[in-house]
């Protein structure tokens, strides 16, 4: 099959196999760092805060601020997508992911830090659903989709760990500021190489404004609840609250929302980007917590810590490589249903963490179930709630499960840790977000069980 020059709409036919492999390494490649950028900050923490001089309150922007704004815009990217084109969307995410994390690395106080955290976050959101829509595109098929999102997700969730073990390296061998300093070449050569694989885009068959307002409100709301269970004040909790509700009654009032309400009359995708939410808090509190706990009570250094990550890292890569293959065997709907039942296993072992405990045995396995879980409970997450899109909506669908994944995270990170930060004792805490981590995906797995399609 040959390509003509006219401007058509992008298909899978406009896209040879040949392209199609360089093209996904290609949006992987940036998810990657995308991914690092989540986790590579929290090893570093301490260096920046000593440069700086900055408080453990004020330092926490760097770690939440770049996801909230990056799930909060997510939406707005997608939308974006849709009306704009997806490679189009995708270079100039990446350009702007790519200077702000210049900004970043030489930020000359913390609050242009911070600054370039939201703009790295910003980035994210105008790449990220352009990525996972061209992957859509590209691979139409749901067992081919499967792979390729396997692929995608492999070297995506690759980057939480690899961020781990470079911040480790780079702040103790070179310095902080060369965390954020190594996106830019990287993201360089995703600007130069991309136009060479994916085609350009068709002509835009949809119009209409930008949901701005939403915009705004969907990025201010998780902000301010956040703020609000940081600072444990019950106002600005509910000043969220009621951002997020004015965000909803905005969406239902609009023209042009940022996703029609009627979208999510879906159920498969309905339930699936919901049950996105649960396992995504739960996932990311495991990571933050779990680092502590090796860190605060086994008394591991911060590159011991990232070190102990390896078998996670190997049983992740082990069930993404087995993901596709449990779709296609076992539909979307059971395969979700194994990765929450795995996630819940692991979390129902990290609940019983005891005060003094040692990690082959009492962090280790809960490690691997939690693994295995997260392998193959998002991408089979992931899959069903791409179901039955097409080109007109490809950018919305994928903008909703990246917000959902990284407002999940965030918020369920917040909760969860100030859950532990409220109890006594040194594995108490500990022990009881794991235990509200698992009541999560229980709740999760149930409303995907109640799905009777697979």
């Amino acid at each position: 099959m040959k390509y003509r020059h006219t401007r058509a709409p992008f298909t899978r036919a406009r896209a040879l196999p040949y392209r199609r492999t360089p093209a996904l390494v290609l949006l992987s490649l940036l998810q990657f760092l995308i991914a690092v950028d989540v986790t590579v900050v929290n090893v570093a923490v301490p260096s920046i805060g000593a440069r700086f001089g900055a408080d453990a309150a004020s330092l926490s922007w760097v770690v939440t601020g770049y996801t909230l704004v990056g799930g909060g815009l997510l939406l707005l990217g997608g939308r974006l997508t849709d009306l704009l084109g997806q490679r189009r969307m995708f270079l100039v995410g990446a350009a702007l992911f790519a200077a702000a994390s210049l900004l970043a690395g030489l930020a000359p106080s913390l609050e242009a830090l911070v600054a370039a955290r939201f703009a790295q976050g910003a980035g994210e959101a105008l790449a990220s659903p352009a990525a996972l829509s061209l992957i859509t595109l590209l691979y139409p098929e749901p067992a081919e989709r499967a792979r390729a999102l396997g692929v995608w997700g492999t070297i995506s969730a690759g980057g939480l760990v690899v961020g781990v073990l470079l911040s480790g390296a780079l702040t103790q061998l070179l310095h902080w500021r060369w965390i954020f300093g190594v996106n830019v070449p990287l993201a360089a050569a995703v600007l130069l190489l991309t136009p060479l694989f994916v085609r350009p885009d068709g002509p835009r068959t949809r119009s209409g404004r930008l949901d701005v307002p939403g915009a705004a409100l969907l990025t201010a709301g998780p902000l301010t609840v956040v703020l609000g269970v940081i600072e444990r004040n019950g106002a600005v909790l509910a000043a969220g609250c009621a951002l997020l509700a004015a965000f909803v009654a905005v969406e239902a009032r609009t023209k042009n929302p940022l996703v029609p309400l009627g979208f999510f009359a879906h159920r498969t995708r309905a339930v699936a980007n919901a049950a996105t939410v649960l396992l995504s808090a739960a996932l990311s509190a495991t990571f933050y917590l779990l680092t502590l706990y090796l860190q605060n009570v086994l008394q591991f250094t911060p590159l011991q810590a990232g070190l102990a990550y390896l078998p996670f890292c190997g049983a992740l890569l082990a069930a993404l490589a087995l993901v596709s293959r449990l779709v296609t065997t076992f539909g979307t709907r059971r395969s979700a249903l194994l990765g929450l039942a795995a996630t819940g296993a692991g979390l129902a072992w990290l609940a019983r963490l005891p005060d003094h405990g040692g990690y082959p045995v009492d962090v280790l396995p809960g490690m691997l179930g939690v693994a295995v879980g997260m392998g193959v409970g998002l991408v089979a997450l992931q899959n069903a709630a791409l179901l039955d899109v097409d080109a007109s909506d490809a950018g919305t669908a994928a903008g909703v499960q990246r917000s959902v994944d990284q407002l999940g995270g965030s918020l369920g990170l917040a909760v969860l840790v100030g859950v532990a930060g409220a109890a006594t004792g040194a594995g108490a805490g500990f022990r009881t977000a794991f235990l509200w981590a698992l009541v999560g995906v229980a709740v999760a797995a149930a409303g995907v069980w109640a799905l009777r399609k697979g």
